[in-house]
């Protein structure tokens, strides 16, 4: 597989959460072209079955690599829980960046031993969290809660409203009164909402968004392969929804703080394929 350092990233979540990486990503690495797949047909991943999250995430992959990414980031935890191993083996000469929950700087930060942990039913029952806890948090009372409905909102837009909050307080004041101090962020989404648990939860408990750390690596993986490309020309953009278009593409200014162009997706035979109306020019490409 010959890949070309002025190839694109591509990268894929379930909706808009996975622009929580891609905007850590645009931070890290700023000269690189950029394919976003947001699955909305199907959101929110999390209480699907494994298998099911896992047919998706080859498909999108096909879809990435028929369009020449050098790199996928599979910027959602229920997919990386669901099928990142998978796709390893599937494609072995790709490199993939997954999502972890941070189990591990989170038992290393706590002062207190008891560390809240927000992702979804999914990412909960996958082996990539059980290896985690496993390896990193001995001795660390873990508190899971998978939020229900909290993807919903943010897909949406609705960062801050009375059900907004209703979802995280459900969540967080319980673990408060058990002694957390730290809470994880595991899943892709609840970045933006972060302020909002930030306020709830209050200055002296660290609340841990795994992007950075994310968007690290996938310099790292670049760099090992000589595929970083050069700041000489403009980076672009390209976003792909299988959901309704506008909607999406007016959620980019707010969520990514940067736009460019919307393609709409359908699902055929498993396959990623633009739309049908589209092509008989009845829905254009959003270049909002």
């Amino acid at each position: 597989m010959n890949l070309s350092a002025d190839a694109s990233i591509g990268v894929f979540d379930s909706g808009v959460g996975g622009l929580s990486v891609l905007r850590a990503i645009r931070r890290e690495l700023p000269a690189e072209h950029i394919l976003y797949v947001a699955d909305q047909a199907h959101v929110p991943y999390g209480p699907r079955p494994l298998e099911e999250v896992r047919a998706f995430a080859e498909g999108i992959t096909r879809f990435l690599l028929a369009r020449g990414a050098k790199l996928i980031v599979v910027a959602c935890n229920t997919a990386s829980a669901a099928a990142l191993h998978a796709l390893r083996q599937e494609f072995p000469h790709v490199p993939f960046v997954g999502m972890e929950p941070a189990v591990k700087p989170a038992a290393e930060q706590t002062r207190s031993g008891v560390v809240g942990v927000l992702a979804t039913p999914a990412t909960f029952q996958g082996a990539l969290y059980a290896s985690v806890v496993e390896r990193f948090a001995e001795g660390v009372k873990l508190l899971p809660h998978t939020c229900p409905g909290l993807v919903s909102q943010i897909e949406q837009g609705n960062l801050n409203g009375h059900e907004t909050r209703s979802i995280l307080e459900a969540a967080l004041l319980p673990m408060l009164e058990e002694g957390a101090d730290t809470i994880v962020l595991g899943c892709t989404h609840y970045p933006f909402v972060m302020p909002l648990i930030q306020e709830i939860v209050g200055p002296s408990v660290r609340v841990i968004d795994p992007s950075p750390a994310i968007a690290r690596q996938t310099r790292r993986l670049l760099e090992m392969r000589g595929l970083l490309r050069s700041a000489q020309a403009p980076a672009s953009l390209n976003f792909f929804t299988t959901g309704p278009l506008q909607p999406f593409a007016m959620l980019l200014p707010r969520l990514l703080g940067e736009t460019g162009p919307v393609v709409p997706l359908d699902w055929k035979d498993g396959e990623l394929v633009e739309r049908a109306q589209m092509k008989s020019h009845k829905e254009k490409p959003y270049a909002s």
